[in-house]
């Protein structure tokens, strides 16, 4: 599932294309891709012709356009989903799920292998949508509290790796960028919270921060086809993971090789030596 450099990624490329875009029509095919909208596919289309893309917005793996009559549309990706800007008379993609097109005859695609995203309209509250309000900040927002973070953490028996993942403590960490935040804190994914000193809880929010903003850099993760940006081009960090998909190879820290578990019914890498 794209995590939070990967919905970044794409949330940038939308925001740059569609701006001030002006939404002339909207085409629906699949209607799980509008299944939280309960009046139907009919009326999510209707509702959302003649508005004004006033800007975009994210936080954590979610991402939206906020439009003019003061709701924001809610792009949520799934497994596999992608938003392409289409500016040619292309061929409809196999998967398009959802079209966009918007008065200067651009088209926003919402293109969906598995099904498993959804776009979403939903009244704001504040900063961010409603439906999006249960979500935990990231690290990247002001409203994202390091040392209180940390602290709850402290009260925690939980394994670490599972409240990286836990988008109501702090949101847009999925496997990959956790299993390469504990590789650099040199920390066990199965170590409990309430076992760590507020030091090493600190140190491991900040490598957060740090694995995400490198992988931004380069936008994002691809391993497949499944995850490329707004343009359909992929992410180059996959060449810097150092444990996330390395199992049997070695640490690139220490040469020891790289050991796959599971921890909450989810994979988990780690360097068996250095991380203890």
């Amino acid at each position: 599932m794209p995590e939070l450099p990967e919905v970044e990624t794409v949330r940038r490329g939308v925001d740059a294309a569609f701006r001030g875009g002006r939404i002339s029509a909207v085409e629906v095919y699949n209607p799980r891709t509008v299944r939280r909208h309960a009046p139907g596919v009919a009326d999510f289309q209707a509702s959302l012709k003649g508005l004004e893309v006033t800007g975009t917005g994210r936080r954590g793996k979610f991402m939206w356009l906020a439009l003019d009559d003061g709701r924001a549309l809610i792009c949520h990706l799934g497994m596999s989903g992608q938003l392409h800007v289409v500016t040619d008379g292309r061929e409809a993609h196999k998967h398009l799920r959802g079209r966009m097109t918007f008065a200067d005859a651009r088209e926003l695609w919402f293109i969906d292998q598995r099904t498993f995203g959804y776009w979403e309209l939903s009244d704001m509250d504040g900063a961010v949508p409603k439906t999006v309000g249960h979500i935990a900040p990231d690290v990247f927002e002001a409203a994202f509290d390091a040392a209180a973070s940390a602290e709850r953490l402290l009260k925690r028996r939980i394994e670490v790796k599972k409240a990286l993942l836990d988008q109501g403590w702090i949101s847009g960490v999925g496997n990959i960028y956790a299993d390469e935040a504990l590789w650099r804190a040199r920390l066990r994914g199965r170590r409990t919270g309430d076992s760590l000193s507020k030091r090493k809880a600190l140190e491991l929010l900040g490598h957060v921060a740090d694995v995400l903003t490198e992988s931004l850099a380069v936008g994002g993760t691809s391993f497949d086809e499944l995850y490329v940006d707004a343009r359909g081009e992929a992410g180059y960090f996959a060449r810097e993971l150092a444990v996330y998909g390395r199992a049997g190879q070695p640490c690139r820290r220490c040469g020891t090789a790289i050991v796959r578990e599971v921890i909450g019914d989810r994979s988990a890498h780690y360097c068996p030596k250095c991380q203890r």
